[in-house]
């Protein structure tokens, strides 16, 4: 049995799907395409059901590739029954695409999310009268806070395999837009009535959260409280971690001799260890936390607004923001969000620029170098940087690529109350890419930069990057890190200390070094996974395009970060 959770972007589809499947979930792609859908399964009184979260849609008819194989996956036999997830607190949008999805002729069932919200602005749903109107099962939700989840599933189940017996207007011409658009406004005015508005702090947010200028001082500010925490948090914590693993270290290492082979390899070993948990988690983890906090809370949506009018100048829109906001977590899904665009110019502009932001794997870099020896401030003015060079390499690309760029029609989102579960969780289902992928490499990465210590090998690796160091004012031994760091950025910082003899790294090289470094790592070549990424999404030339600019990029801007510090300090 399979079920499809449909609704239209920011319905909190997602989070109920997340509810349910508890972040345990697996993502494949629809045959023949690159699109993804996310799956687990679920137990439902004693039977198994398959959970299937397609991507958002505003209606099944749209030009984007989501949309048209969401359609595809639908009319299809795998598909037992439809929950179309609903924002009750804008239904009349939300029941163009209940119209559209009663053409399926597929069991239909309507999740009247956000219930909490549609009670707070005074909105009163006649649920039972809507469902006796539309012919289908229309059942009262709060996903976040897992209101009405039993109930909804257990409809699903008794809906599995029934005919449905929709009214015959609701079957008939839907290929007409206008005419869904008007049905759905009658039914809206039929079944919800207004009542009392209950209004609060967080009406009047916007106000200032959206604001010409405050609202860009607003985002300033929260970046600064934002950076200042992860900060002080790793602060706190790295330091007695490394004193502890250093300890140890020295204890196990000791018995086999510090020249040994056996030594070398065993201390490169936990150097990747020690720098999971010492130099990268006390910076992941928050950094982590605070991204699912502001984005449960609805603010995110809100940047993606504020930023509409930059990413016009750079040749975008704000949706292409997406992959922006996504990239400061991984540059994979950022990339990936770019199928949600519906010119290829835009896809490969969006995903060319999506590799520049500062992923997590980044942040640790970041963090770990900037940060911790030249304070939170210059992090932030390095984060600040990034978005400058993002904007003028936008600019190139924009008079190479010229095009006229549409308009935003953005839907904005309620504020929310986040739960500590779901950020949490959140976090966790992010942060297990790292424990699970990322920190094995590592940890390999510093047992095979051991191994090419002892027998001098790594000098060859070092020569071949000499030119590029040496222009960029580096050591030498840096060339085997940024060469490793290809496979995954965090092992650029870790192979740093093992090639450099030291993780106290401003003993063995200046503050300018320190940033210029950090500045080429932010921009170069992406990870291995982005890079497969970019071939799926952009074809093997699409990707060697994005990787020579990447390049391009990162040695510039470190030119010019050395050029400045050499001029400042």
């Amino acid at each position: 049995m399979r079920f499809a959770l449909v609704g239209r972007p920011n319905c909190g589809k997602s989070t109920l799907f997340n509810q349910v499947a508890g972040y345990k979930a697996e993502t494949g792609n629809f045959h023949g395409t690159t699109v993804t859908f996310t799956e687990s399964k679920v137990r439902v009184v004693g039977d198994v059901v398959n959970l299937v979260d397609l991507p958002g849609t505003y209606t099944l008819a749209g030009s984007n590739p989501a949309e048209a194989v969401a359609m595809d996956y639908l009319a299809s036999n795998d598909v037992d029954v439809i929950i179309n997830v609903a924002d009750a607190s804008h239904l009349a949008q939300s029941l163009e695409l209940t119209l559209e999805l009663l053409t399926v002729k597929r069991p239909v069932i309507l999740a009247l999310n956000m219930m909490d919200e549609a009670m707070r602005l005074g909105l009163k749903v006649d649920g039972p009268g809507l469902e006796k109107k539309l012919g289908i099962r229309v059942l009262p939700l709060v996903a976040s806070k897992g209101r009405g989840i039993k109930g909804l599933f257990l409809a699903g189940k008794d809906a599995a395999g029934a005919l449905p017996n929709y009214e015959a207007r609701f079957q008939a011409g839907e290929a007409d837009a206008l005419a869904r658009h008007r049905l759905g406004q009658e039914l809206a005015e039929e079944f919800v009535s207004q009542g009392a508005r209950n209004l609060t702090l967080r009406d009047r947010l916007d106000d200032v959260l959206l604001h010409p200028v405050w609202g860009y001082v607003t985002l300033l500010l929260v970046l600064l409280a934002f950076f200042q925490t992860v900060y002080g948090i790793g602060r706190l914590i790295e330091p007695p971690l490394l004193a502890i693993f250093d300890r140890l270290i020295k204890t196990a290492t000791g018995p086999f001799g510090l020249k040994s082979f056996l030594g070398i390899v065993l201390e490169g070993i936990l150097q990747g260890v020690t720098a999971g948990i010492a130099i990268v988690l006390p910076y992941l983890l928050p950094f982590l936390l605070g991204l699912g906090l502001l984005e449960d809370v609805g603010y995110l949506p809100r940047v993606a607004f504020l930023m509409d009018s930059l990413m016009h100048r750079i040749g975008l829109h704000g949706k292409a923001i997406v992959p922006f906001i996504l990239g400061y977590g991984c540059n994979v899904p950022a990339v990936m969000s770019t199928r949600t665009l519906e010119e290829p110019r835009d896809r490969f502009m969006a995903a060319a620029l999506a590799t520049l932001v500062p992923c997590a794997a980044r942040l640790a870099v970041v963090f770990g170098l900037v940060a911790f020896y030249l304070g939170p401030l210059a992090a932030l003015g390095l984060y600040v940087f990034n978005l400058f060079v993002i904007a003028i390499t936008g600019r190139i690309l924009t008079q190479l690529m010229p095009e006229d760029t549409p308009g935003l029609i953005f839907e904005m989102p309620p504020y929310r109350t986040p739960t500590l579960k779901a950020v949490v969780n959140k976090a966790w289902f992010r942060i297990r890419e790292f424990v699970v992928e990322a920190w094995p490499t590592l940890i390999a990465g510093s047992g095979v930069l051991a191994v090419l210590s002892y027998y001098n090998l790594a000098i060859y690796f070092n020569l071949l990057t000499r030119p590029l160091t040496w222009i960029l004012g580096l050591p030498s031994a840096v060339g085997v890190p940024l060469i490793f760091g290809i496979l995954r950025k965090e092992l650029s910082l870790v192979m740093l200390g093992q090639a450099l003899g030291t993780m106290n790294f401003a003993s063995v090289m200046s503050p300018t070094q320190l940033f210029v470094f950090t500045v080429f790592v932010m921009f170069y070549v992406p990870c291995v996974a982005t890079l497969i990424m970019l071939r799926r999404e952009l074809g093997t030339k699409g990707m060697l395009w994005i990787t020579a600019l990447t390049v391009i990029v990162a040695l510039a801007a470190a030119l010019a970060a050395r050029g400045v510090l050499m001029l400042v300090l």
